[in-house]
């Protein structure tokens, strides 16, 4: 059975003392930090920009895990890699010609990812899957935190890891909205291998040990 990674989402971080949220990170056994950038056209929110990804990655000892929930990603790929990102993960939906936009990814060194809104099929990944390093498959509607879990997601992350075998792909699976211990049990069975969660960590009385349980789902 694959091994749980676990990707915190500063986006239910508490703002106000973001630098002692990030040391505690640092000191939990989580495996990367999640950065979520949203621009309030491709979503309908606006999270943060490069200036808080910075101020982040001063303090983190954790890859910085970036998604960009923007349009025209491409324009800003070189900023983010500046700014800290060791993976940078575009929507397939805003991306019309992905294949490049991967391919510049990986020039700039980081690691490239694909992500997908809960209604786009995994299949529309098959022409990619052996390009990129993971794919975050969507449970929630992009754009806030705290939403219920899209049940559908189950199937979609068998169907997606059929394809990353079928193909000889070593893309991960990273699952991103309504992680809990219940969905995150059911999700490593399915087939994911990296969980993102974000107000069930920040939330918790002790989140050191919310991550750890996710980690042994």
């Amino acid at each position: 059975m694959n091994e749980i990674l676990v990707s915190p989402s500063v986006l239910a971080a508490d703002f106000a003392n973001l630098q002692s949220e990030i040391t505690m990170l640092n000191e939990s056994s989580a495996d990367f930090i999640h950065v979520d950038i949203m621009d309030g056209v491709f979503v309908p929110n606006i999270s943060f920009g490069l200036p808080v990804v910075e101020a982040i990655h001063r303090h983190a000892r954790k890859p910085l895990d970036v998604h960009l929930m923007i349009v025209n990603p491409d324009q800003y790929f070189q900023q983010f890699q500046k700014a800290g990102a060791e993976t940078i993960t575009v929507h397939l939906e805003a991306c019309p010609h992905l294949h490049r936009s991967i391919q510049a990814i990986h020039e700039l060194g980081c690691k490239a990812g694909v992500a997908l809104n809960p209604h786009s099929s995994v299949q529309l990944l098959r022409n990619i899957i052996r390009d990129i390093d993971q794919v975050i498959v969507m449970s929630v509607n992009p754009g806030f935190g705290g939403q219920k879990f899209i049940e559908h997601t189950y199937e979609k992350v068998r169907e997606l890891k059929a394809i990353i075998t079928a193909t000889g792909s070593r893309a991960k699976i990273e699952i991103d909205g309504g992680v809990n211990l219940e969905t995150g049990h059911k999700l490593k069975e399915a087939g994911a291998d990296i969980l993102v969660a974000g107000s069930f960590v920040f939330g918790a009385d002790d989140p050191k040990d919310i991550i750890n349980k996710l980690r042994e789902v």
